[in-house]
């Protein structure tokens, strides 16, 4: 089925010109087919810090100068989506990550430092002696994708397949996290194993709507906005990823539909998480935008 149309694409290019941050724009440019790596490696670049990580706004409600675990998995997902996770840029990003790893392998998502500047009023830094899955396993599955080598991975990867071995209860972002290790985890026995463990725990949960027409009948994991919904195609952006087989034909169908719907009057998709401040909204809805591309585009003639 066809679902990004001329329409779509001449909308959403007109609100991406006109909110997206330099990145995204770039960014932008590379998805429709034109852009410059070079050109949005240079503007991932901005958000470098003098230590080596990352800073500067990369994530929407990560503020000021002091880079975070958090933000430093992100600029791992634009090295991998720009084609620019190569060694040393991902040795690199390990040396920052090793600076502030816990004794269990894993780095806390994010540092005492986030206190210092503006930021949502319910984030506070978490316990700096342990790992977080959430950024721990994002920031290692997009180092094993490209089989960066470094003393870090290893331990990070040890972290990871303990904490998703005892998984019993999670919420959507720390499942997209587990995705992103699952879908690279040399061992592919066990995560295949790992993987239809972790989606028996989304279904049951549940942590997925799965008819979007009828949101009535699920509540939002604690911590999350009110209508903050997931939908399948948020789990399986890809139908060769391994959340794919975690839903039916039907239900991904009814998701991409969903997701069609929601694209804006404006060009943009909009968020629904909390929002802190105005400015979030309109800093964060152009990376929305290009990530709801790219979902219909992985999909388009599958379901």
């Amino acid at each position: 089925m066809t679902r990004i149309t001329d329409t779509m694409t001449e909308r959403s290019a007109e609100f991406v010109w006109l909110t997206g941050s330099v990145l995204d724009q770039h960014r932008y440019a590379l998805w429709s087919g034109g852009g410059s790596r070079e050109a949005a490696l240079a503007a991932l670049d901005a958000h470098r810090t003098t230590d080596g990580g990352f800073a500067f706004a990369l994530e929407a409600d990560v503020k000021g100068p002091d880079p975070q675990p958090l933000t430093a998995m992100t600029a791992l997902e634009i090295l991998d989506e720009i084609g620019a996770l190569d060694q040393t840029a991902g040795a690199g990003v390990c040396d920052w990550l090793a600076r502030y790893t816990a004794a269990d392998g894993g780095v806390p998502d994010l540092l005492t430092t986030i206190t210092a500047y503006p930021r949502p009023p319910w984030v506070e830094a978490p316990p700096q002696d342990e790992g977080g899955l959430l950024t721990t396993a994002r920031a290692v599955g997009m180092l094993l994708k490209h089989r960066i080598d470094h003393p870090w991975v290893e331990g990070a990867t040890a972290f990871c397949r303990s904490r998703i071995d005892a998984i019993e209860t999670s919420h959507p972002y720390e499942v997209f996290s587990v995705l992103a290790f699952l879908e690279h985890c040399p061992d592919r026995a066990w995560a295949e194993a790992a993987a239809k463990r972790v989606g028996a725990i989304v279904r049951e949960a549940p942590l997925v709507l799965l008819d979007p027409a009828n949101p009535d009948g699920i509540a939002t994991p604690p911590g999350y906005a009110e209508h903050e919904f997931t939908f399948a195609c948020d789990f399986a952006g890809t139908p060769d990823g391994v959340a794919a087989a975690w839903f039916t034909r039907d239900e991904m169908r009814a998701a991409l539909d969903h997701l069609v719907s929601e694209q804006r009057e404006d060009g943009g998709w909009p968020i629904h998480y909390k929002l802190w401040n105005p400015a979030i909204e309109q800093q964060a809805r152009p990376r929305a935008t290009i990530a709801a591309l790219k979902i219909l585009k992985a999909w388009e003639g599958v379901v």
